[in-house]
């Protein structure tokens, strides 16, 4: 849960509220690595909080973890309409993780959660250039494909960068395509295949980062090992 980080700081008895505002107008504080302002929020389980660089006491341990998000659930903590979230299935986890970006709700696949925020900002910053691989099924003109599905520059009038695009199976006038794109686009290969005249029939992520989705069930979650890890932080 969110609170000023005048009263974080008093809670972890690094100084009085009177005097975090002293810090944090000094500049002593950072959230996640950029410094704070004064009345700015932040959660401890998520943020990375740091007074003269070092952290802040946390309730929790750092965790990050890989979901098999199925079709049908939502990637957020909780739903007004009550349908199943990313939260549900992480619950058993033990803390209160996050998603790294987002799944539509009929796409599935590979899904990373954390409570380390400074992992989080590096991982959905757009300087990061993390690749993301799909396995796509269309259907309809489906000849010829992948190259025009990697010549799509524009999507209603903002530019993306060049996805790659390889046929891993075709019959007829249906296909499975593997497609990995380099930003984030709200359903960007949705929209892409639709300016190609193709209907997505199934949308799956594999790959994100120097991650595999490999055989994780659907639903399923497992923590990431530490050979994982250190690649995650080290690019």
């Amino acid at each position: 849960m969110e609170e000023r980080l005048q009263k974080l700081l008093s809670a972890a008895g690094v100084c009085s509220r009177r005097a975090a505002e002293d810090y944090i107008t000094a500049g002593r504080v950072a959230v996640n690595g950029i410094p704070a302002a004064l009345g700015q929020r932040a959660d401890p389980e998520r943020d990375e909080i740091t007074v003269d660089g070092r952290p802040l006491r946390r309730r929790d341990p750092w965790v990050c973890l890989m979901l098999n998000k199925p079709r049908g659930v939502v990637t957020t903590l909780s739903d007004e309409k009550g349908r199943r979230t990313v939260a549900d299935l992480t619950a058993d986890c033990g803390v209160r993780v996050y998603p790294v970006g987002r799944l539509d709700l009929d796409s599935e696949g590979l899904l990373l959660m954390t409570n380390d925020g400074a992992l989080m900002q590096r991982l959905l910053h757009p300087s990061g250039q993390v690749d993301k691989t799909y396995h796509v099924s269309v259907h309809g003109p489906v000849e010829g494909a992948a190259e025009r599905l990697s010549q799509v520059r524009n999507l209603d009038g903002e530019p993306i960068r060049p996805a790659q695009v390889e046929v891993l199976r075709q019959s007829g006038r249906t296909a499975l395509l593997s497609v990995t794109i380099h930003e984030g686009k709200n359903r960007q290969i949705r929209r892409m295949c639709s300016v190609c005249g193709l209907t997505v029939k199934r949308l799956r992520r594999v790959r994100e980062h120097t991650l595999e989705l490999g055989d994780l069930s659907p639903g399923k979650w497992r923590y990431l090992t530490e050979a994982e890890m250190e690649a995650l932080k080290n690019t």
